[in-house]
């Protein structure tokens, strides 16, 4: 143990405050299935280099979405799996193009006027009379696989489209928790192929947060666990309004 603390990039006390920060983030993600950088991205910000933060949540989003699947994989949705993923890939090779070739800030504040839109429209409590067509997980994968690629925020775009289509919550929160596993994995082995995971001290911190990760998974599992569908897609709606919101002030921060 002591071993792996002389390697992280921060004092005791700074690592006591990421690990609060994981922990309270890893609520989030064991209720919704997505999130985590939402409120973790900030708080790790004040303290490790920005360009770590993506690839070490990438190694904890992926931990947690395993832990997730494996406990409740019945619950997850195979047809909507089916649809999802290719359209995903698609979105993810798409966003990647237009990361190399332009500079989609005027991308990143539409998806967050969008994401706050939606919210407001979920949390009005409007409901429309048919459920979400089965073709249209072929947009919203696509979409979410563009602005994933683009910004590492497209998770709320298949929490939009799962809430919409499935009635059980603890098969949005599997089914949506399996496509984060996907989309981590794959942007995990991206970062080891390139090398960043060379980095002791962010090996050495993905570890010794290994615990507020499960922790938070843990008690988030047990918080949905006795919510109604109503409020836990409550709960979805505000997680997309802060992501939207987050968004928005990306743009004009930038």
């Amino acid at each position: 143990m002591d071993a792996l603390l002389s390697l992280l990039p921060v004092t005791p006390s700074q690592f006591a405050l990421m690990f609060a920060g994981v922990a309270a983030a890893y609520v989030i993600f064991g209720m919704a299935g997505f999130g985590t950088a939402l409120v973790a991205g900030p708080l790790l910000a004040n303290f490790v280099p920005v360009a770590t933060i993506v690839p070490l949540l990438a190694l904890l989003d992926f931990a947690a979405a395993t832990t997730s699947v494996a406990r409740d994989v019945r619950h997850a949705s195979v047809g909507e799996l089916r649809r999802l993923v290719p359209a995903m890939v698609l979105g993810s090779l798409l966003g990647a193009v237009v990361l190399l070739r332009s500079r989609p800030d005027a991308l990143l504040l539409l998806l967050g006027i969008f994401a706050i839109a939606y919210a407001l429209y979920s949390l009005s409590g409007f409901r429309p009379h048919r459920a979400l067509p089965p073709r249209s997980a072929y947009a919203f994968g696509t979409v979410g696989g563009v602005f994933s690629a683009l910004f590492g925020s497209g998770g709320f775009i298949y929490a939009i489209y799962l809430a919409g289509r499935l009635r059980d919550k603890n098969d949005i929160r599997v089914t949506q928790s399996t496509l984060i596993g996907l989309a981590t994995f794959t942007r995990a082995v991206f970062f080891l192929v390139a090398g960043v995971y060379a980095d002791t001290g962010l090996l050495a911190s993905a570890l010794l947060l290994a615990p507020a990760m499960l922790l938070g998974t843990w008690a988030g599992r047990r918080i949905t666990l006795a919510l109604s569908r109503e409020a836990f897609l409550r709960l979805v709606a505000l997680v997309v309004l802060a992501s939207g919101a987050v968004l928005v002030l990306r743009y004009f921060a930038s």
